[in-house]
């Protein structure tokens, strides 16, 4: 599906492309990219109010989600599905509600058009961890039955809704996503270092935890890909950098550069997970608001290896246009404040 000459005037018409999740980090970042190339015509959606034109506020887990989105007006080619509930942090209800629900009324939505457009959805790689270290998974590993948390199960739930629509569909599974602008998982690690919350993690028996990224440019055009060639109809596909990276010693680097001191206090990963166990049981007993200050899940992410096989994405995707080195440099670049305070009278 490309962008070319409409059936009605023989004259060139862009691509329409919905984007649902358009507040957010990859959604927001895909908007902006489809916004600046004429082959595309898009219509961002999310909850938040965003400054754009090309953008509406629309709730996907409100009861009547496929009647609001067929009342825009919209009619795309191709709808590009990145909403979510991403914490790793929430009741089953709440991600049902804003992962399986929202993605059933979006495809509800696409059914009922004349010409039902391409649907790609933006899954996630954590349907397929499990708690210990998973080094060059192959990407058509089988997922579940049981799921690391409730995110990475209803992000699951909600690829099965997708691969029942009766269209085109491509579900893409990005792994550990970052860059400027992130606010998931660099920020996260960098705030817990200020606070003195993040500890140093020993070397498994394997050395230190490996971790696939992908970084923020490569992902859009791999979305880009997704939602025009015909190569990756019908795909389930992990995206990734195909760079891996010892993620602590990453980390660490980052640290240094943004002026953040490194942790100094050493623990076993058994140990955190254990002690993440027991704060989450804490946390839901006491039933407080908010996220824990350690999870299983993030335990599991940032101290375990996480690397896939990427040959079958290079291949239907290409190599990354932005290197993981590069990423990092220009995550660091952000970062770090642009006037000196001491500057500062």
């Amino acid at each position: 599906m490309t962008p070319g000459i409409g059936p009605e005037t023989g004259a060139f018409r862009p691509l329409r492309v919905l984007v649902t999740g358009a507040s957010g980090f990859v959604g927001g970042a895909l908007v902006r990219r489809l916004a600046a190339d004429a082959r595309f015509e898009v219509l961002g959606l999310g909850r938040r109010a965003v400054d754009r034109a090309d953008y509406r506020v629309l709730d996907l887990s409100a009861p009547d989600a496929a009647e609001r989105l067929d009342g825009l007006g919209f009619r795309p080619d191709v709808v590009v599905h990145a909403a979510a509930r991403s914490s790793p942090w929430g009741t089953r209800a709440e991600f049902e509600r804003e992962n399986v629900h929202a993605t059933r009324a979006v495809v509800e939505f696409a059914t009922r058009q004349a010409a039902r457009p391409r649907f790609v959805f933006v899954s996630t790689a954590s349907v397929l961890y499990t708690a210990g270290d998973q080094l060059d998974v192959p990407d058509d590993a089988i997922a579940g039955p049981r799921f690391v948390n409730e995110y990475a199960a209803s992000k699951y739930a909600a690829e099965l809704v997708v691969r029942d629509y009766a269209a085109e569909w491509v579900v893409l599974r990005p792994r550990a996503v970052f860059g400027p602008g992130d606010t998931t998982l660099l920020p996260r690690l960098l705030a817990a270092a200020r606070r003195g919350s993040l500890p140093r993690f020993r070397a498994g028996r394997a050395g230190p935890a490996m971790s696939d990224l992908v970084y923020i440019d490569t992902l859009v055009e791999q979305l880009v890909v997704a939602a025009t060639s015909p190569a990756v109809l019908g795909q389930t596909v992990v995206v990734t950098n195909g760079e891996p990276v010892p993620l602590q010693e990453t980390v660490f680097a980052l640290l240094d550069r943004v002026g953040v001191p490194r942790p100094r206090r050493t623990v076993s990963r058994g140990v955190a997970i254990w002690l993440a166990t027991v704060v989450e049981g804490a946390w839901r007993m006491s039933r407080r608001s908010g996220e824990p200050p350690i999870t299983r899940y993030s335990v599991i992410v940032y101290a375990t290896s996480k690397t896939f096989d990427a040959r079958r994405c290079r291949e239907l995707f290409g190599p990354p246009v932005v290197s993981v080195s590069e990423g990092l440099d220009r995550v660091a670049e952000s970062l770090v404040p642009t006037t000196d305070p001491r500057m500062i009278s």
